[in-house]
């Protein structure tokens, strides 16, 4: 009996961590509604006198990105700025042929009469935030943006995210990223709807209360002097973008967050580069907490509930251990549930799940009825891509809890660039990318170990008790099957 009640305190435990979750998400939900009726009002730079127009320096951080870099330079030659306040740093970290051909085409948008530098180093000390912090050092700048080599800025990117830092307290400007394959297939199709929701609920929820945010890394500006007073970049967690946003945060910079400006980009579409991407984001996320949790939890300058959010914020990534806990101890829960019958009142605690889920349905179709439309026919659709996405989400919980352990226990590794494709419509195609890894991990056999022990539960239905089944957690059982079926063929066909 000892076993059965740990298994049911850590199961218990793992699914009120799950409800905390969804309440903070759904306390996010009403920040956002709210939000939607307050009028910008605040301080903007004025355009039409050129003595306002501060100058910029744009980053672009790249390693070995032999598919897009000739879209990314050209694109970012169109940005629209006036030229004599304005310089392009392209922070190439590259060890391929890519050296050779991006100083090629830099040399071409020089002739342009723009002011753009190709800046290489001789290491790769601390990855991405070693880059920007060594292109800071020289950055002519008041304002830094910042691209990944997969997005594509409008031309008027800058005229409509530089105006707001004329207010002094603003430390960054942020934007929502939109995606130029998003229909390509089921894997880009959720990846956005995820994204969605984080560049909607999340970041609107929290921003608008004066909760904490997070600079996503890309398409955004920073304020040179906020970084510098934050501590600059350091290169100790795999997501520097979201350690930088908490050290500024702390110092009382402000983050502004525009929804309404869209930066179009470009979505993993193989499964091996969604993991790396999945675990560099979840292990950073849990870096961070364990860099950031006590910092936050001292201050003085922020209030109770901003820290609650904060903290939970910081262990977003740590929700895919407890999905992953809850899944994996559901089906001794089951038999123990119709072993023990004295037992049975304690098993209410399962309907945590079933109210948290529901409370992501709703934020959820908020968000999604906002761009794809409220009819019955977009609720339809909506249904099936949210329980798609539920499914592959949590076939993703063994290698997104993998990362999240590594953080939390402290265990580094090397920053994993997310490969890139050039692909936006269905006629493109990935196959023989050369960055992409041919070799499978141990952990996509343990994930089709798990694909069958998921099978197992939705049989052990039809045959626990001594009253026809328990189908309870049948339909938590087969969404399991789905998403770890679904996650382990999809990594195994992505290496023909």
């Amino acid at each position: 009996m000892i076993l059965e009640t740990l298994i049911i305190i850590v199961y218990t435990i793992a699914l009120i961590l799950i409800f905390l979750y969804a309440l903070a998400q759904l306390n996010l939900l009403f920040n956002y509604i709210a939000a939607q009726k307050k009028v910008e009002n605040g301080p903007q730079y004025n355009f039409d006198n050129p003595e306002e127009i501060p100058f910029v320096t744009i980053q672009l951080p790249v390693f070995n990105e032999l598919y897009v870099m000739d879209r990314l330079l050209d694109n970012i030659a169109l940005i629209d700025y006036p030229k004599d306040k304005l310089e392009i740093q392209v922070l190439d970290d590259s060890t391929d042929e890519t050296v050779q051909t991006t100083y090629n085409h830099v040399e071409k948008i020089k002739k342009l009469g723009i002011d753009i530098t190709q800046i290489t180093r001789t290491n790769r000390q601390g990855f991405k935030a070693g880059a920007l912090k060594e292109g800071l050092e020289v950055a002519k700048g008041e304002y830094i943006a910042i691209f990944d080599a997969d997005f594509l800025p409008e031309p008027n990117w800058l005229k409509r995210t530089i105006p707001f830092f004329k207010d002094e307290k603003i430390g960054v400007v942020q934007t929502r990223w939109g995606h130029i394959n998003r229909d390509y297939s089921t894997l880009t199709k959720i990846q956005a709807f995820a994204l969605d929701a984080h560049f909607t609920l999340e970041q609107v929820g929290r921003s608008s209360k004066g909760h904490f945010i997070n600079f996503n890394g890309t398409a955004g500006v920073w304020r040179k002097d906020c970084i510098i007073d934050a501590g600059n970049w350091e290169g100790d967690t795999l997501t520097e973008d979201l350690d930088l946003s908490y050290r500024a945060q702390l110092k009382n910079w402000k983050f502004k967050y525009l929804e309404d400006v869209h930066t179009p980009a470009e979505l993993p579409v193989v499964i091996s580069a969604a993991r790396s991407q999945q675990f560099r984001w979840n292990k950073g996320g849990a870096e961070n907490f364990r860099k950031m949790l006590g910092r936050v939890l001292r201050s003085k300058n922020i209030s109770f509930k901003t820290k609650v959010h904060g903290i939970l914020h910081l262990l977003n990534s740590t929700m895919f251990l407890n999905v992953l806990i809850v899944g994996v101890l559901s089906i001794p829960m089951l038999y123990i549930k119709n072993e023990y019958a004295h037992l049975r009142p304690y098993f209410y605690v399962m309907s945590f799940f079933v109210i948290s889920t529901i409370i992501f349905f709703i934020c959820y179709w908020v968000m999604y009825k906002k761009s794809h439309g409220n009819s019955f026919k977009d609720f339809l659709k909506y249904i099936a891509l949210f329980f798609t996405f539920f499914s592959i989400a949590m076939g993703f919980s063994l290698h997104n809890s993998i990362a999240v352990l590594e953080g939390h226990l402290g265990k580094r590794s090397d920053f994993v660039r997310t490969p890139k494709f050039n692909i936006s419509t269905l006629k493109d195609s990935w196959k023989g990318n050369k960055y992409l890894r041919k070799n499978i991990s141990i952990n996509v056999i343990f994930e089709g170990v798990l694909m069958l022990y998921f099978a197992f539960g939705m049989y052990s239905a039809f045959v626990v008790g001594d009253k026809g089944g328990d189908f309870g957690l049948f339909p938590f059982h087969l969404m399991l099957t789905v998403g770890f079926g679904f996650v382990f063929f999809k990594s195994l066909t992505s290496k023909v």
